[in-house]
Formats: structure tokens, C-alpha cells, sequence
């Protein structure tokens, strides 16, 4: 797709994303830059690259470990963040389990926890403004946000809220001890990145890829086989080529049949799906109607 700019539409992406990412290094102090990972925080760390090049990233990476995460992601958050000699900040939930700052229900998933230990890290980092990957097009209540999203000194998020955003100006305006939530990525679409992936040449952790995996079934999704996602009585594993579109916990993240072993494969097999990839594969998001933005509305990104 061209626009009349003479642009592609991922150009157009692309400078919108940078446009934002500079807009808020030059408004707040203290931003920090959310880093799990995965596809989306890869990318928006791509576009701080390109965004502050020759520089250094000028804040840093911050990830909330919830101790369930897939090792070859974690693995790969690590070597990003040492071959960018950027500053690393990994908040983990298993430390607010033990001050008894949240309460761990056996058997249960850990993401619900996640809110507590993003609002410390934020507390404790003093970040004014926290970028995250989260985009429109995953789930409704992420299609409300702006690309800033203003958070009060709880850290909730209110819908009604949030302030305009007319001819590409942001309002960073914030008291003490509330902050701003950024999303950098909110116009892009699951296939805008892979593409956009595809283009760049990106590196993302190979379990976003087609590969073979022990995995058993369980409300419709297929759950790897891990230290925190085992079968139960009657669930059978079998060994399929499968590959993430999102990723998540261990624990909830579900993976898709699929042989698609390169960006293009993917890319050809998104713009064929019709159902969105936390739809698909996230069972956090299947407790309610409204089980994102409630997390939301207590802090959640």
C-alpha cells in the first residue's frame, strides 16, 4: 500500500512511532522503555534505535518477571540488552509474593500479579513515563487508549479519562507521583509487525517460528509442556510443529499449528487468520468479557 506521501504505510508506522518516542524523551525525566522480549517490545526497541541513533537508548529497559516465562525468550532479553550496553531492570513478581505484597493462588496463573510489581518498579525507578508494545488492534479495551495514556497516582487508568490527541500533539502534563503510559505501537496491527519484521530483518526468539514441541490441549488451546504448565489426568501429550504468536507466561500462553518457518510464512499466515492472537492463545484474557480492562483499571499495561 502507497499512501499520497509517497510513503508505505509502514514508513508512515514507522515515523509516527519514532515521532512519539521523541516527543517523550524530550517531555518527561525519568522514561523507562517496557522490555519482555517479545515481538512487540522488540520492535519498539528497533524504532528507539533508529529514533536515537547514533546515541544510546536514553532510558531503560525494564521487564516484570512473573518466574513463568518461556526460557528462550528471557534468554534473548538478555543478550539484547547486553549486545545494546543498555540498562536492564528486571522487577520480579516472585519477590512480592514473598514481602506478602500479593497473594499466590496454587495452581493459578501468576499474570493477574503482574500489577503490583509494574507499579513498584515504576515507584521505585521514579519513571514519568513507561512505554509499552500493547497495540489497538489486540483487544477492545486496549483499542480505547491514546498513545499517551494517563495514569493517576494509583496508577489506574480510566477510560473517560484521557485527553485529546488533535494534529499529532501529546499532552505528557502529570502531577507527582502520577505518570504516563505510552504506546508507540497503538496504530500497528499484527501484521504490520511481522512485516515490518520481515523488512528490518529483526531477530525474534525462534518460538515464534515453527518448530517441533511436546504440547497437550486444554480449553482449546495447546499448552506447552513445561515446569509451570503440566497436564492433567486425562490431557495427552503429543509432540506437533507449532509455533507463538504471542508470548506471554508458560502458564497461559497457548501455541498454533503451524508451519510457518520464516518472517514471510508468518506474515502470509497472519493476513489469513481472522481471529486476533490474544483471542487465540492467551487464556488470562478468557476469564471475562471484560478481564483486560479491569487489569487496566488497577494499573495492568
Amino acid at each position: 500500500m502507497t499512501l499520497t506521501t509517497g510513503l508505505s504505510q509502514l514508513d508512515v508506522l514507522e515515523a509516527e512511532s519514532i515521532h512519539v518516542m521523541r516527543e517523550v524523551a524530550a517531555e518527561f525525566e525519568r522514561p523507562g522503555l517496557l522490555f519482555s522480549g517479545g515481538k512487540d517490545s522488540i520492535v519498539m526497541l528497533h524504532l528507539a534505535q533508529k529514533a536515537f541513533w547514533p546515541a544510546r537508548i536514553p532510558f531503560p529497559l525494564v521487564h516484570v518477571d512473573t518466574g513463568h516465562n518461556f526460557d528462550e525468550v528471557l534468554a534473548f532479553r538478555d543478550r539484547r540488552a547486553s549486545e545494546l550496553s543498555a540498562r536492564l531492570v528486571v522487577a520480579k513478581v516472585q519477590d512480592d509474593i514473598d514481602a506478602g505484597r500479593v497473594r499466590e493462588v496454587p495452581g493459578g496463573l501468576r499474570n493477574p500479579l503482574q500489577t503490583t510489581t509494574l507499579l513498584r518498579a515504576i515507584e521505585e525507578g521514579r519513571y514519568d513515563a513507561v512505554f509499552g508494545g500493547a497495540r489497538r488492534d489486540e483487544e477492545k479495551a486496549r483499542a480505547k487508549e491514546r498513545f499517551f495514556s494517563f495514569r493517576d497516582a494509583f496508577g489506574q487508568w480510566d477510560p473517560k479519562n484521557q485527553r485529546p490527541e488533535l494534529w499529532n500533539l501529546y499532552n505528557g502534563k502529570h502531577a507527582p507521583g502520577e505518570h504516563i503510559r505510552v504506546f508507540p505501537l497503538s496504530n500497528w496491527t499484527e501484521l504490520d509487525v511481522w512485516r515490518y519484521i520481515a523488512r528490518e530483518h529483526i531477530e525474534v526468539p525462534d518460538i515464534y517460528y515453527a518448530h517441533e514441541r511436546e504440547v497437550f490441549e486444554r480449553d482449546g488451546m495447546l499448552l506447552g509442556v513445561t515446569e509451570h504448565s503440566m497436564p492433567r489426568d486425562g490431557e495427552v501429550v503429543s509432540t506437533r510443529v507449532v509455533r507463538y504468536r504471542t508470548v506471554g507466561d508458560a502458564s497461559c500462553t497457548g501455541a498454533v499449528a503451524s508451519p510457518a518457518a520464516t518472517p514471510q510464512e508468518v506474515v502470509e499466515e497472519v493476513a489469513a487468520t481472522r481471529i486476533t492472537e490474544r483471542g487465540a492463545t492467551r487464556a488470562d484474557d478468557r476469564a471475562s468479557e471484560a478481564a483486560m480492562e479491569d487489569r487496566k483499571k488497577e494499573g495492568y499495561f
